[in-house]
């Protein structure tokens, strides 16, 4: 599995993920640039993303929506807010209506990716901030942790095609 690392911190109100792969950094940014394949990855197996917009500036905005087993939809927007190409990427997150607007302008979370070259590849830094602490186990209590493991597990194929 590509995840080497999940970190909690209740105090910091973090979640980290740590994933190394067999790539050069160019390429892992390309799972986050390139829509397509960012869909390849960005839900767990069993909940694919689509992208329906994903305006990769900064300023940009994303819409997207996971489709679950029984064709439910978890739909979700970001608001791209730092771009150092290719090592770093900066983003709100948050739950989206069906039109993809913010549900709730306030229940956002920022995400941080770095992108570090290693010996072997690239080791991709991702710190998600919460709100509160309440949010934060909010977040885990609805599967965050081992929906974004699962996800993450997906870039390697993504990486090889």
């Amino acid at each position: 599995m590509t995840v080497i690392d999940v970190r909690k911190d209740p105090e910091a109100l973090t979640l980290t993920f740590v994933a190394e792969f067999d790539a050069p950094v160019e390429q892992v940014w390309q799972v986050w640039e390139d829509p397509r394949r960012l869909e390849r990855w960005w839900g767990p197996p069993t909940w694919p993303a689509t992208f329906v917009e994903h305006r990769f500036v900064v300023g940009g905005r994303s819409r997207y929506h996971m489709t679950g087993p029984e064709g439910e939809k978890a739909r979700g927007w970001w608001r791209i807010t730092a771009i150092d190409a290719p090592t770093r990427l900066e983003f709100d997150d948050g739950f989206a209506d069906e039109a993809g607007e913010p549900v709730d302008e306030k229940d956002v979370t920022h995400a941080v990716v770095t992108l570090e070259s290693t010996d072997v590849g690239t080791r991709m830094t991702t710190v998600t901030t919460f709100v509160s602490l309440e949010q934060l186990e909010r977040m885990a209590a609805m599967g965050m942790e081992e929906g974004m493991r699962e996800a993450m597990g997906q870039i390697d194929a993504v990486l090889a095609s």
